[in-house]
């Protein structure tokens, strides 16, 4: 067992064997320290990312390092069963390269059970393994820039199935008809780390399946009518928050927006909690009318921003300082002189449901808000804000211009020994 170095906040456990590192990730599982916020397991290492205030790091390495990776110690796992048509592109090549039969293939991949060792990749993609199926097959050597949602696959000692369509260079052996990711359902991931799976041969099987979904409430919007029509989008305009944290092990990011001091001074600027959704906004050209009074706040990247009376009268206002919009106003932001991102914040806060504990979109997961269009309308929360709106916000640091240097920070990884001293 190894710990390797990340961050300030977060370290690696190399360990010997996948066996190992399942018996451990059970273990932290099943038994929880203090201070560790999240572990993301791999094939044979364990990432940890923790609060270096609740736990010293050295405390926690020697913790860790005394747990038993012998055995799993978690308690027993579901049972899914995926019924699979086996006609994949590849499962003539698969044979070939283990000396036998397709039904041969077929067979091993049915008649052994898997068990998911860990999710990564995309969402509810499940890299999952067997003792006896034997069917240890290398990758393509060159990958498809699409495979289907729904392949099943083989590379190395895992058996997958794509959630998503997605490039990749496993081998298709097959397909199911089986939404291997779903957000609609109570578990949107169908199977998880610790998973045990059957495949079945749908050929042969007469067993139909079906999931449970999550039973959709119809609820009246708090607000109704629209309170702001977006007009131009530029390059792009998602909605971002803090991030999707503690979602790694379902292959999910943490998403969020790229600058969190920004976002939240707009949202302390217009009163909302610091943490509240708003819309994140690339290289300006954003323009949006509002249909009632409304306090906004501009930050991040500095830009002109300007403001269009119903009356058609036009003025300036700053970035960081509260900005109040009445009935029939238009708001537009030009592209920034220094930085690349802009956020804007409504008091009140965006009327916009969170999706896995937040409002932010994973572009590669395509999870929450899909971006803003142009004609687009949204809606802000009829509860007024309680909070005071702050007068004093200040970026954190000077953004960079398009002609600058800038001098990066670099905290050395965990693979910094893969390197030689002039490489560094």
């Amino acid at each position: 067992m190894r710990f390797l170095p990340v961050n300030l906040s977060a370290f690696m456990v190399e360990l010997e064997s996948l066996e190992q590192t399942m018996a451990l990730t059970d273990s932290l599982t099943e038994m929880p320290i203090y201070g560790i916020d999240e572990i993301t397991p791999a094939a044979r290492t364990i990432l940890i990312r923790y609060n270096p205030i609740k736990i010293d790091v050295n405390d926690l390495v020697e913790k860790i390092s005394l747990r038993d990776v012998s055995r799993v110690v978690g308690k027993a796992s579901k049972l899914v069963t995926i019924p699979v048509h086996y006609n994949g592109e590849d499962l003539s090549d698969v044979a070939l390269h283990l000396g036998i039969s397709t039904a041969e293939v077929i067979r091993r991949h049915t008649e052994n059970e898997f068990q998911v060792a860990f999710s990564g990749f995309a969402p509810g993609f499940g890299y999952m393994v067997s003792k006896g199926a034997n069917l240890n097959v290398p990758r393509r050597q060159s990958p498809r820039v699409r495979i289907p949602a729904g392949s099943v696959a083989l590379a190395g000692e895992f058996s997958s199935v794509y959630p998503q369509a997605s490039p990749g260079g496993w081998q298709l052996i097959g397909v199911t008809e089986l939404l291997m990711w779903d957000i609609n359902r109570p578990e949107p991931a169908l199977v998880q780390a610790g998973t045990r799976v059957n495949f079945v041969d749908a050929a042969k099987s007469q067993i139909s399946y079906s999931l449970p979904t999550k039973e959709k409430i119809e609820t009246k919007p708090e607000s109704v009518a629209a309170d702001l029509t977006v007009l131009t989008t530029g390059l792009q305009v998602l909605f971002q928050d803090l991030g999707r944290i503690g979602q790694s092990a379902l292959g999910i990011s943490e998403s969020g927006s790229m600058d969190k001091s920004a976002l939240r001074s707009a949202n302390r600027i217009v009163g909302n909690e610091s943490d509240s959704p708003a819309l994140e906004i690339i290289q300006g050209g954003f323009k949006a009318q509002v249909h009632k009074d409304l306090i906004v706040a501009v930050t991040g990247a500095p830009c002109v921003i300007d403001v269009i009376t119903a009356e058609h009268e036009q003025y300036q206002v700053n970035t960081y300082q509260p900005i109040h919009l009445a009935k029939g106003d238009t708001i537009k932001l030009s592209r920034p002189n220094k930085g690349v991102r802009s956020y804007f914040a409504v008091r009140g806060g965006f009327n916009i449901e969170p999706i896995l504990s937040s409002c932010s979109f994973d572009t590669l997961a395509q999870v929450g808000p899909a971006p803003i269009t142009v004609g687009q309308t949204l809606t802000v929360n009829t509860n007024s804000s309680s909070l005071a709106v702050s007068l004093y916000e200040t970026p954190v640091f000077d953004y960079p211009a398009e002609s600058d240097i800038v001098v990066l920070d670099v905290v050395l990884g965990p693979r910094t020994d893969w390197f030689t001293k002039t490489s560094r």
